[in-house]
């Protein structure tokens, strides 16, 4: 019978999975979230009139950078050779800028906590880039919205 994967040791302390022996499989995850401020602050953002830059620009390399080190930010997350991280981030009129991250890899492991985190910081950047202006922002609706690969399957959220 296979070993159960568990986050527990025999001991019952917290421990990496061990996933040596799933199979390698395709594997892909999008996460979307938005970041909602001020209409004057988008509209800065798509003039480029922000003081520290291009923000859009600067968050989608954020973005990508934290899926790549998404196993020193997490505890207990492997260490992945992602084979593709793609971060697209969207005004919307009159006051968001919606981000999607999307991360794949052929693996053991499933790639969610990386497109998460990739969505997760580009929006940090976005609110680094712009609380001079507009603290009010807030970064909302992270979540998951798309898993395949793996045993568990396709995910789709509603």
């Amino acid at each position: 019978m296979a070993e159960a994967l568990t986050h527990f040791d025999a001991e019952g302390r917290a421990a990496m999975v061990d996933v040596a022996g799933k199979a390698e499989t395709s594997r892909r995850a999008v996460a979307r979230g938005r970041v909602v401020m001020a209409p004057a602050t988008l509209e800065r953002i798509r003039e480029g009139q922000i003081g520290k830059g291009d923000v859009l620009g600067v968050a989608r390399i954020a973005g990508i950078m934290a899926a790549k080190r998404t196993s020193d930010l997490i505890p207990l997350c492997h260490p992945l050779m992602l084979s593709k991280v793609a971060v697209d981030l969207t005004p919307v009129a009159p006051d968001a800028v919606e981000i999607e991250a999307t991360v794949s890899l052929t693996g053991r492991t499933g790639v969610e906590m990386e497109a998460l985190t990739a969505v997760t910081v580009a929006a940090l950047t976005i609110y680094d880039m712009c609380k001079a202006i507009d603290r009010g922002m807030r970064i909302e609706d992270v979540r998951l919205s798309h898993k395949s690969g793996g045993k568990s399957g396709v995910y789709e959220a509603e």
